[in-house]
């Protein structure tokens, strides 16, 4: 019998729909336990997949909607949520948000994740969206600070980012996850924020989500593999 993957590995399923992430979960097989579902396969069959992948296979999921809105709105779709046996659920990382979504996961085991600021984004961005002037990794040590005082049972950060939010008080105890981990002499991508396995695991990330640098490798399962190497090694 195989020793179960190490779960602080997670796949995002960034593809248009079930059968193709399906497909991609296949090919992967034992080498994973955890898998992301996101924002883009909604309308594709997203949450069938998480229920398929999860009664059936037996994976966690982490579905990543970072709700926003409302209070009253985003405690009434986390608790819908909640129904699907979810492991992790994103928000946006303001305390109001991330109180509402408490508050509709009581009762229920899924981890309300906060987002503090996208890993795509840089100054630049930022600026353009109108958030307040100051240095980047600053700003998500605040927002991360402030959304754990929240209740947030963790964050999104990029890896550059980890060691500010895990030197946190309100880090203790509390999850670190983090997509922008590229494996050593990966692509980019769209990310601009990034650092290997290794890198992410000495700055106290708990789990890392890592999409194309597997799904598009020509062997997924070998892709998984070789990160799940760098994780055990770190």
């Amino acid at each position: 019998m195989t020793a179960p993957a190490d779960d602080r590995l997670i796949v995002a399923l960034d593809v248009p729909n079930v059968l193709q992430g399906m497909e991609i979960a296949e090919k992967i097989g034992d080498a994973v336990s955890f898998y992301k579902i996101g924002l883009g396969m909604l309308t594709g069959g997203g949450l069938a997949l998480a229920n398929e992948l999860k009664q059936e296979h037996g994976k966690k999921i982490f579905l990543d909607m970072k709700f926003f809105d409302i209070g009253a709105t985003v405690e009434n779709a986390v608790r819908g949520t909640a129904q699907f046996d979810i492991d992790f659920l994103t928000v946006h990382g303001d305390p109001y948000v991330v109180e509402a979504a408490k508050q509709g996961a009581s009762g229920s085991n899924m981890k309300i994740l906060a987002v503090t600021i996208l890993t795509s984004l840089d100054r630049a961005d930022l600026n353009g969206a109108l958030i307040k002037a100051g240095d980047i990794h600053d700003l998500v040590q605040e927002r991360a600070g402030n959304a754990l005082r929240a209740g947030a049972d963790g964050v999104i950060c990029s890896p550059q980012e980890a060691a500010l939010v895990r030197a946190l008080p309100e880090a203790n105890g509390k999850l670190i996850v983090t997509p922008g981990v590229r494996p050593t002499g990966a692509a980019l991508g769209d990310q601009k924020r990034v650092a290997t396995p290794a890198q992410a695991i000495q700055d106290g990330v708990d789990h890392m989500v890592v999409g194309r640098p597997i799904w598009q490798a020509a062997n997924p399962r070998q892709a998984a593999l070789a990160i799940q190497h760098e994780i055990a090694n770190a």
